[in-house]
């Protein structure tokens, strides 16, 4: 009888032990579980991370130089992008704001990325005039122009025409803005319209001498054009 109730409470140790491992095994599972879980969403996080977007723009049209960006015509000009961050330029335009007031610096192609690099501001394009003030000219006052049609945002070197010499007096002069024969501006995008008027800036104490040699007939304006290695570095800066 003994015997019987100690083999009987041997069973019974047994199958509690048992029980334990069980409860043990799937505790110990469970927590496994939870960290592999843990461990795939920091994984995941991570995964999102790198491939996290952000908002870019690009030019939707060509953007002639010149034309001030303004918040009632950069919809005009620029179209929002999303694009991984890992491939966005640290001087990439986030948003339009970031050059609103500014100008482009050349014409700006459809589709390029736009970068704060490609604007200028007002103080950057006059910064090497003692006291700038806008002067103009008509075309027909003029001894030649060359180099094509002049449009706001154009640089021109203005030449003087001294004892059948051409002397450069003028060199790299920003046209403010054109017009046409009844006087209306004309805007970038025209590349028809031949200009009938040109204001450009220069310095206040160059004004007399202008006006002087234009009434002469001596003056000759000529269009620059910017290099490609220009651009590049303006680009870079």
């Amino acid at each position: 009888m003994r015997e019987r109730k100690s083999r009987r409470a041997d069973r019974e140790k047994k199958g509690i032990s048992t029980q334990g491992l069980q409860t043990g095994g799937v505790v110990a599972a469970l927590v496994a579980a939870v960290a592999i879980f843990v461990g795939m969403v920091q994984l995941e996080k991570r995964v999102l991370t790198q491939y996290e977007k952000g908002t870019i723009y690009i030019a939707l049209c060509q953007i002639p130089r010149g034309v001030e960006i303004t918040g009632q015509n950069y919809g005009q000009y620029f179209q929002a992008r999303e694009l991984d961050r890992s491939c966005i330029p640290a001087t990439a335009l986030g948003m339009p704001e970031q050059v609103e007031g500014l100008v482009p610096v050349w014409d700006i192609e459809p589709g390029v990325l736009l970068t704060q690099g490609m604007f200028q501001t007002q103080e950057d394009i006059l910064r090497d005039l003692k006291e700038p003030v806008v002067a103009g000219f008509k075309a027909e006052d003029l001894y030649q122009v060359a180099g094509g049609v002049l449009r706001a945002g154009d640089r021109v070197h203005i030449y003087a025409v001294q004892e059948q010499k051409t002397v450069l007096v003028w060199p790299d002069v920003y046209v403010q803005q054109v017009f046409d024969a009844s006087g209306k501006a004309i805007a970038n995008e025209d590349g028809n319209t031949a200009a009938q008027r040109v204001n450009i800036y220069l310095d206040r104490e160059d004004v007399e001498s202008f006006y002087a040699q234009l009434a002469n007939g001596s003056l000759r304006v000529v269009k620059c054009v910017k290099s490609i290695e220009n651009l590049r570095s303006w680009q870079e800066e």
